[in-house]
């Protein structure tokens, strides 16, 4: 009987995983390029083609690279000897449109070819959320986050993307995972294991960068709940000695675990700068930073004061070194991060349009587009947690025993719930809103600890009744809105088709709609004909290399197109949306840009005919 129910459970997670797999698949099938995939595909085939790390480097090798792994056994041309990859500095986006759409390729099988890599990782991420939720839970248990992350919109949206941000949630919950099985069972095996594991993370995204602090407080809480309890059995002449040492093997485990990662970070670097020539690495790293913190000081002032721009000098000094220069594109990314992450994103948010971003964005938005049964486990969970703590309220002398005994027994949770806290809050504070993908390294924890809840809770039928309820509500909602997952907005945010009123860009339109465009221009509804079609497009694909000579490049300043016998016009929404939402204060918009003739004559928010759901579609 037993065998036959570990049978079962291996069977539910097969067919979760299947499921996963085969809606990715589904949705990527019938999309176009992303904007980002645009320089992140050619980007990671010169790292695996050329050991040459000119493109992309704001972002870490390792999703691109094998995202393009698959294209080395293809016969493709790359545009080596044009400006973009020769003179220009990090000409990515360039070198992509002219990799996909100008050099003879076919477009639609690269990319499909690429999206396997981040489809593997995203599935490397479910399997992992198995094996730490089982130990955590129970093998049973264990499918409850496996599941809501496998069927996740905003997962199967990401997953399957040639972008960085699967790759930061693998990397960051594999680096802790390994991270809290050294500290509760301390072994070199475990210690190597965590060392590779966060190196691995900051190859997969900068954000991991954010393990340091978080895992030197994590080792300082560890250190003095395993102090407190050893202290009154421990004499007191023996204390100092015990637990300064205990303090220093600590301190010195999380430097050693530090040290691996960053030997497994300079390797890759060292690989994917192999063919990078160092004197252009020199001067492209100079060129970039050139604006950071203000740009270059007085020599008297840079690194005395210990300023800012005392890390860009240095990284320039590092580039220059044939021995440091790995470090120095890894850095050079770290830095990129930091500059555009300081000065923002222009975007559309709530009706509004601003480049300083929102302190409000990411809880909102993940109120708008998290699904709702997910959203009533959240607070399920909260409100258990809640009354638990309430519960456990002992007298003035007693009130560390209840963290004492939580921490002792579940630590790894404690790790997680302090790991969403703190990133929520580093996201909250940044001014670059431009997509919930931001805050997916933090899904899988808040699945886990929802199944943790649940299983601490649930103890008689109803509950259970009513949990199945959610989850088969949960497994509706996804179903449904297939393939249109990156639109997904909850009934709360107006659903698949009216998300876009409350946010764009990679919330809802990121380009991944022009395939169908391209079939609507095709097979136009009945008794129409389109030979000609004004397009005014947001993302990495290439209208005319679907559409051929039926394209006119558009853009609001042109007018109506009609004046140039062009009667219909395509527009995505993310850039109707950022032409006509209400500008922030302090900001400026050109008047021509506004789309204000379309508004004169058409509804905006009900185009004629629509393209996916992104978009927009007018008949003049």
């Amino acid at each position: 009987m037993n065998t036959i129910k570990n049978y079962a459970n291996w069977i539910l997670l097969a067919i979760i995983v299947s499921v996963s797999l085969g809606l990715m698949l589904n949705a990527s099938l019938q999309e176009s390029a992303t904007m980002d995939e645009l320089a992140h595909i050619p980007a990671g085939y010169g790292y695996v083609k050329y050991l040459d790390f000119r493109l992309n480097p704001e972002h870490p090798p390792l999703v691109k690279a094998i995202a393009a792994f698959p294209l080395l056994f293809k016969n493709l041309g790359f545009p080596t000897g044009k400006p973009a990859w020769q003179t220009d500095i990090n000409g990515q986006w360039v070198a992509g449109t002219q990799f996909l759409y100008e050099s003879g390729n076919n477009a639609d099988k690269i990319i499909q070819w690429s999206r396997l890599g981040p489809i593997l990782l995203t599935i490397i991420l479910l399997i992992f959320i198995y094996i730490w939720a089982k130990e955590l839970l129970g093998r049973w248990w264990a499918l409850m986050p496996t599941f809501l992350f496998g069927l996740s919109p905003a997962v199967l949206a990401h997953g399957h993307y040639v972008t960085t941000d699967i790759g930061a949630a693998l990397g960051i919950f594999v680096a802790l995972y390994y991270f809290i099985k050294f500290l509760s069972s301390p072994s070199k095996k475990h210690l190597l294991f965590a060392g590779i594991a966060f190196g691995i993370a900051q190859l997969l995204k900068f954000s991991a960068v954010l393990l340091i602090p978080f895992f030197i407080f994590l080792i300082i809480v560890f250190y003095i709940h395993k102090t407190a309890l050893d202290w009154n059995n421990t004499e007191p002449s023996k204390r100092i000695k015990r637990f300064f040492v205990r303090a220093f093997r600590y301190a010195k485990s999380v430097f050693v675990i530090f040290i691996i990662g960053y030997a497994v970070v300079y390797a890759a670097y060292f690989v994917f700068t192999y063919n990078y020539p160092i004197e252009r690495q020199r001067a492209d790293t100079e060129f970039i930073l050139n604006s950071f913190a203000s740009g270059p000081k007085p020599e008297i002032s840079t690194c005395r004061n210990f300023e800012m721009r005392c890390l860009a000098d240095v990284n320039i000094l590092m580039s220059g070194n044939k021995y440091l220069r790995p470090f120095a594109e890894y850095m050079l990314g770290v830095l990129m991060v930091i500059q555009r992450s300081n000065g923002g994103n222009t975007g559309y948010f709530l009706d509004e349009v601003s480049s300083t971003g929102w302190w409000y964005y990411f809880p909102v938005l993940f109120l708008l587009k998290e699904p709702l049964p997910s959203l009533i486990l959240i607070l399920l969970a909260f409100l258990f947690g809640a009354w638990n703590i309430i519960k456990n309220l002992k007298p003035k002398n007693q009130y560390l025993k209840p963290i004492s005994d939580y921490l002792s027994l579940h630590f790894a949770e404690f790790s997680m719930l302090s790991f969403t806290v703190f990133y929520w809050l580093y996201s909250v504070k940044s001014p670059l809103n431009i997509g919930i993908r931001h805050i997916l390294p933090t899904m899988p924890f808040i699945y886990i600890l929802i199944a943790s809840a649940a299983k601490k809770t649930i103890n008689y039928s109803v509950k259970k009744i009513i949990l199945a309820a959610l989850l088969l509500w949960f497994a509706l909602e996804t179903l449904f809105a297939a393939p249109y997952y990156l639109s997904y907005f909850n009934q709360f945010g107006g659903g698949i088709w009216n998300g876009y009123k409350y946010a764009v860009d990679s919330n809802y339109d990121w380009g991944q709609d022009l395939k169908r465009l391209k079939k609507f221009v095709d097979n136009p509804p009945a008794s129409e004909q389109i030979d000609k079609i004004a397009i005014d497009y947001f993302g990495g694909g290439n209208p005319k290399y679907y559409l051929g000579d039926k394209v006119e490049y558009w853009q609001s300043s042109r007018d109506n197109p009609i004046y140039e016998n062009i009667n219909w016009l395509a527009v995505s929404v993310n850039t109707l949306q950022n032409a006509t939402g209400e500008i922030h204060p302090g900001q400026q918009r050109n008047p021509e840009n506004e789309y204000q003739w379309l508004q004169k004559i058409k509804n905006l928010r009900e185009p004629d005919y629509r393209a996916g759901t992104s978009i927009f579609i007018f008949k003049l």
